[in-house]
């Protein structure tokens, strides 16, 4: 199924979001908050189990250790109080791998999607920080080489190379609220963005052990991406978060409905009343909404979908939820 499934939407586009991410941030806050605090019962760390810290050597206890600490095996064998150090750089590190791509841009239900990825951004954000943990993350846009709205005559379409930015993982609500910001205020440029290479930056360098989250639509093709999430999944509990559009699913019967590539400016004019149209269109869709589904399974990344015309904040919840229960029950998949 092509990228035309961004559909033109009859209702007027909201403001930038660039524009006003400090106000939406603090609704997002405040809404993340009263919710996760609410709905979820007890600590998470994250949306995913992750390594946690790991133990170090034993010393002798000091005054002013934590008796939690105790390493009461050895303080057994020496008789001798000894507390458990450990490896101060072994917090849990989040990375998330956000898509900002042309694709994004775009939205028929109650959120654009790229207003729904930076709303999971701050929930994950916000699990991940209440635990004391370090987050970082890279950003993905097009390549801001502008394409004009009309059909291409032959040949490929001109796009630009993707543009990726690196923002480096800190702890703190703080350093938190900044990467929120920076992520809120990354404008979308036209050009095809590249979801492959977006992954592999989360591979390259090496880093320890953790969790790495992709918030993508996913919309590029399967064999970009798919191998850099195996190679993810070698070293982290990887989730992978999905953003459709209903739109992306299904054809409305509007009539004649423009519909264009967001990426490439490739514009069509499509006959919605033509029911074999929109059957072919839905069966081609969920067609490819399988295939990625098999792709990130394929992966071993941990799978959820969002829905601009959902409440995009409670399936995080069940999601959360239903990983809980999987854990007790011996698995997380």
């Amino acid at each position: 199924m092509a990228r035309a499934a961004a559909v033109t939407s009859p209702t007027p586009r909201p403001a930038p979001l660039a524009d006003r991410s400090e106000a939406v941030l603090s609704r997002l806050q405040l809404l993340v908050t009263r919710k996760l605090d609410g709905l979820l019962q007890g600590d998470y760390a994250g949306l995913l189990p992750g390594p946690g810290s790991e133990a170090g050597e034993s010393r002798e206890y000091r005054p002013g250790d934590d008796v939690r600490r105790m390493d009461w095996p050895v303080t057994a064998r020496t008789t001798t109080p000894h507390v458990r150090r450990t490896v101060a750089d072994r917090e849990l590190e989040t990375w998330l791998a956000l898509d900002l791509s042309a694709s994004l841009d775009f939205g028929t239900g109650q959120w654009l999607k790229r207003e729904v990825v930076v709303a999971a951004a701050a929930a994950i954000t916000h699990l991940t920080v209440r635990g004391g943990n370090r987050i970082g993350a890279v950003i993905g846009t097009g390549g801001g080489v502008s394409a004009p709205a009309r059909r291409w005559r032959g040949g490929a379409p001109p796009v630009g190379p993707g543009v990726l930015t690196r923002l480096p993982a800190r702890s703190g609500r703080k350093e938190a609220q900044g990467l929120l910001r920076a992520v809120a205020g990354t404008a979308i440029r036209p050009g095809r963005g590249d979801l492959g290479a977006l992954v592999e930056m989360l591979n390259r360098p090496p880093r320890r052990r953790g969790v790495a989250v992709v918030v993508s639509d996913f919309l590029a093709p399967v064999e970009q991406w798919a191998r850099p999430m195996r190679k993810l999944r070698v070293r982290h509990d990887v989730l992978a978060i999905e953003v459709v559009d209903p739109r992306e699913l299904e054809l409305p019967d509007v009539g004649v409905l423009p519909v264009v590539d967001p990426e490439s400016g490739e514009l069509h004019e499509v006959q919605t009343a033509d029911p074999r149209l929109r059957q072919r269109y839905a069966e081609a869709a969920t067609a490819q909404r399988a295939a990625i589904a098999a792709a990130l399974r394929g992966a071993g990344a941990a799978h959820l979908r969002l829905r601009t015309d959902r409440d995009w904040l409670l399936d995080m919840v069940r999601f959360v939820a239903a990983q809980r229960h999987a854990r007790t029950r011996g698995t997380t998949r």
